[in-house]
């Protein structure tokens, strides 16, 4: 079945492990056979957890460029949440949307994901196109 060589204080042996059943181990050690019980007790090996960064939020709210927060602009941006293909998008330039509208829908994994607003506004800017491959973090629209 398997071959080993081990040197257990400078002595060489040549062990071939013929056959395993529950916990009885048939081997031969320098030509020698051997059956051997080995201990159950041994301990399960515990799974390392996975720990993935912080997923980029889909939208995100920032001064808008040259107003500051003195003027009251705020645009905000949606992100895509994951690497992705845009399918269709249901909003243009100028439309004016409320909170849960749906603005695209996405295609990650043959599965589709529709992106609704969490904000209301007006879109400023569309970023994408159908058929357009995104990334995660990917500004798509923005919302002002």
């Amino acid at each position: 079945m398997k071959k080993y060589k081990f040197t257990i204080h400078g002595n060489v042996y040549d062990v071939h492990i013929l056959n395993v059943e529950d916990n009885i181990i048939e081997m031969e050690v320098n030509g020698s056979s051997y059956n051997v019980e080995v201990d159950k007790s041994l301990q399960p090996v515990k799974t390392p957890k996975l720990v993935r960064a912080r997923a980029v939020p889909s939208t995100d709210t920032t001064p808008s460029e040259g107003t500051g927060t003195k003027g009251g602009r705020i645009t905000g941006t949606i992100k895509a949440p994951l690497p992705a293909t845009v399918l269709s998008i249901h909003c243009k330039v100028g439309d004016t949307i409320t909170v849960g509208q749906k603005l695209l829908v996405l295609e990650a994994m043959k599965m589709e994901n529709n992106i609704d607003s969490d904000k209301e506004g007006k879109v400023v800017a569309i970023h994408i196109t159908p058929g357009q491959n995104v990334m995660e973090g990917d500004v798509m629209i923005e919302i002002g």
